[in-house]
């Protein structure tokens, strides 16, 4: 399995895996092969201890902007610290930049009230909701990994292949 290419060539396999991650770390569950679901869970794991070893590093910084009266008024604002920054930069190069969606009977206002300022939905999801869940799990449990969880479902009818369910724990 170490060796798996899950019959594509390099290119196609880099796709399809940065894909599935993202849709993993964007709903939390997904279903998929075996094979596939294994590689799957292994680069997410990946993802989500990169992202706990540094989503504390942050940096208080003081800024001018301009108020609504037009006047400059300082600021303190938290920056990524190089840590941070660094695993951020990773991590986007990586996965996939999901945006939101709005949901059903949300009205325009409120949609983008909801996402104001937010950039990178998906990589904002990985650092300020599964890095704190996480580390605060490893620090209980004393143990690390083990973030994603997969479960066989059987044979697939027509091609009989088995499918699985990778979900984040």
């Amino acid at each position: 399995m170490a060796n798996d290419k899950l019959g594509r060539p390099s290119k196609e396999r880099k796709a399809l895996l940065r894909g599935q991650v993202s849709t993993l770390l964007w709903n939390g569950k997904i279903e998929t092969t075996l094979a596939k679901a294994k590689a799957t869970a292994r680069v997410a794991e990946k993802i989500i201890t990169l992202a706990i070893n540094s989503y504390e590093d942050t940096i208080k910084v003081v800024k001018e902007v301009k108020g609504a009266d037009g006047k400059k008024v300082k600021k303190e604002v938290l920056n990524d610290g190089p840590k941070k920054l660094a695993a951020r930069r990773k991590i986007m190069g990586y996965v996939y930049d999901l945006q939101e969606q709005r949901k059903e009977k949300e009205s325009k206002e409120t949609f983008k009230a909801r996402i104001e300022g937010i950039n990178h939905p998906i990589i904002e999801k990985i650092f300020n909701v599964y890095a704190p869940k996480y580390a605060q799990r490893a620090k209980e449990a004393g143990v690390g990994g083990g973030y994603t969880r997969v479960i066989k479902l059987g044979a697939r009818r027509g091609d009989a292949t088995e499918m699985a369910v990778v979900e984040l724990v």
